[in-house]
C-alpha cells in the first residue's frame, strides 16, 4: 500500500466537484459545509435524521439527503460522480485496461433489502486504501471504528457503546510472554477484525491490540515490527485445526505473521518481495491467498509459506481477498477496478472478472452459506452477487460516501455498510430477503 499517505482526518479528495448550492459543497466525498468533525456533526444531527425501511418505502432518501431542496437531482449528481471520480491507481490506466475482460452481469437482483440508516454511528477511515473497519458478530451486533474509538452498535436496542478508546494510553491488564506491558499511546488504527468475542486492532506503527469482548481491559499488546514501513494492513481471525484461536497480520514491511491466541505467541512468520495488503486462509486451513503491492498475487502453503501458485490477471495492486466456504472458490479485489473470482483447482484463468463503477475493489465478503458475495468500491457502491448462479446477476446498492467496510452477519441475515462522510456518515443495514409467502395464508 502507499506508505506516503500516513494519516488523514478524512480521505483525500481524489477529484474535485463544483459547488451545488450555497453552503452545500459536494467536494469529492464531502456533502457538508464544515471543516471540523465532532462539533459540526452534532450541530447537523437534528437536521438529518435516521431512515427506516418504512420511511424509505414512502420515498425518503435512505441517507436523508434532501434532494428536493438542492439545485441538483440525485440522478444528475450520480452521473457527475461517475464521470468525475478519479480512481487511485499505482499502475496508470489499469482501470481502463481491465475492462475488456470483464463479465457482463445483469442488475436488478433483490437479495438484501434496506432496513435502516443510523446516523448516530459515525464510521471513519484513517487510510484511504484500507477499508476493513466494519465487523458484524450477529444480525444485531456490529463493531466499527469511529475516530479513536471502536464502537459496538446494537440494532436491536439502538444503543452504541465504546468498546476500546485508543486516543490516550492503552496497556494490557494481563501478563503474557511477549506482550508489551507498557502498551501504546495514541494508536492510529489502520485495520480491525472482530470474531466471536475477540477484537484485534492493527496500527500504523505495527501495533496489535487484542481485547476479549467478555473481559475488562486489553488482554495483549505487541508490535509486529519496528521497521519504518510497519503499517498493519489487514488482520484475519480464525480457528486453527487444533481448535486454538489464531490470527494472521499482514504488514507493509512485506511480512505475514501468525499468532496463537491461546499461548499469546507469534508462531509463524513469512516474508515476501512486496508489501502484503491482505491475506485469506482457506476453509481447510491449508492455503493462504496473499495479495499486495504487486499485480500478481499468490497462493501459499500455510505451514511453510512457500508459493503454491501465482495468480496472474490483475493489472494493479490488490487490497482484498476472500474464500468461499466450499474451499476452492476465492476472490481478489484490485485497484484496476475489478474483482477476480478464482477456482483453486484451475488457476490458468479467472472464473469471472467483475467490474466496479467508480474505483478499486477494496473489500470482499462471502456469506457463510456461500450464496452471495459482496464487493465494495471505495465509495458509493456495494455489489452483491448471486454466487450459486455463476455471478450472472447482481444487486447494486447505491448511496453516497466513502465505504469504511462491509460485513455480513454470521447467519447471513444482515449486511452492514459503514459510510464515511462529514455530514452523512452513518451505518447502513440491509436484511436478507426471505420468501415468507406462506405467512399470507395466516393473514
Amino acid at each position: 500500500m502507499s506508505y506516503q499517505v500516513e494519516e488523514m482526518d478524512y480521505p483525500p479528495a481524489d477529484y474535485e466537484m463544483g459547488e451545488v448550492e450555497e453552503d452545500m459543497f459536494f467536494g469529492g466525498r464531502i456533502m457538508g459545509d464544515t471543516e471540523s468533525e465532532d462539533e459540526d456533526d452534532d450541530e447537523h444531527d437534528h437536521l438529518i435524521t435516521d431512515t427506516s425501511a418504512a420511511e424509505a418505502r414512502r420515498g425518503k432518501d435512505i441517507q436523508g439527503i434532501p434532494w428536493e431542496r438542492l439545485s441538483i437531482s440525485r440522478e444528475k449528481y450520480r452521473q457527475t460522480r461517475l464521470e468525475q471520480y478519479k480512481n487511485y491507481e499505482n499502475v496508470p490506466q489499469s482501470g481502463e485496461d481491465s475492462e475488456k475482460e470483464c463479465k457482463l452481469t445483469r442488475k436488478g437482483g433483490a437479495y438484501y433489502e434496506f432496513w435502516q440508516n443510523t446516523r448516530s454511528v459515525k464510521s471513519t477511515i484513517l487510510h484511504f486504501q484500507l477499508r476493513n473497519l466494519v465487523w458484524s458478530t450477529s444480525k444485531h451486533d456490529v463493531y466499527l471504528m469511529s475516530h479513536y474509538s471502536v464502537i459496538h452498535w446494537s440494532s436491536l436496542s439502538s444503543k452504541k457503546t465504546e468498546v476500546l478508546n485508543v486516543s490516550g494510553h492503552v496497556a494490557p491488564c494481563e501478563k503474557h510472554p511477549g506482550s508489551l506491558l507498557e502498551g501504546f499511546t495514541q494508536t492510529q488504527v489502520s485495520t480491525l477484525a472482530v470474531r466471536d468475542n475477540l477484537l484485534i486492532a492493527g496500527g500504523f506503527q505495527g501495533e496489535l491490540i487484542c481485547k476479549y469482548l467478555d473481559r475488562p481491559g486489553v488482554t495483549f499488546c505487541t508490535k509486529t515490527t519496528y521497521d519504518d514501513n510497519a503499517i498493519t494492513n489487514a488482520i484475519e481471525i480464525y480457528d486453527a485445526p487444533s481448535g486454538a484461536i489464531h490470527f494472521t497480520a499482514s504488514n507493509n514491511d512485506c511480512g505475514v505473521r501468525d499468532f496463537d491466541m491461546e499461548r499469546f505467541q507469534l508462531v509463524k512468520q513469512f516474508s515476501y518481495p512486496w508489501p502484503v495488503n491482505h491475506t485469506s486462509l482457506s476453509p481447510d486451513s491449508k492455503i493462504i491467498a496473499i495479495v499486495g503491492d504487486n499485480p500478481v498475487g499468490m497462493l501459499i502453503d500455510s505451514q511453510t509459506g512457500k508459493t503454491v501458485a501465482p495468480l496472474h490477471g490483475h493489472l494493479d495492486f490488490s487490497f482484498a481477498s476472500a474464500w468461499h466456504p466450499n474451499g476452492y472458490i476465492f476472490a481478489t479485489g484490485n485497484q484496476d477496478k475489478t474483482c477476480r473470482v478464482w477456482d483453486a483447482r484451475n488457476l490458468s484463468k479467472s472464473v469471472a472478472v467483475l467490474k466496479g463503477n467508480l474505483g478499486a475493489i477494496r473489500s470482499i465478503r462471502f456469506t457463510s452459506d456461500g450464496q452471495f458475495m459482496a464487493m465494495a468500491e471505495p465509495a458509493d457502491f456495494v455489489h452483491v452477487y448471486d454466487v450459486k448462479n455463476g455471478f450472472e446477476k447482481e444487486q447494486e446498492i447505491d448511496f453516497f460516501g466513502e465505504i469504511s467496510g462491509v460485513s455480513f452477519s454470521p447467519d447471513t441475515d444482515s449486511l452492514f455498510i459503514g459510510v464515511w462522510d462529514r455530514t452523512y456518515g452513518s451505518l447502513l443495514q440491509y436484511n436478507r430477503c426471505r420468501n415468507y409467502s406462506y405467512l399470507d395464508s395466516l393473514m
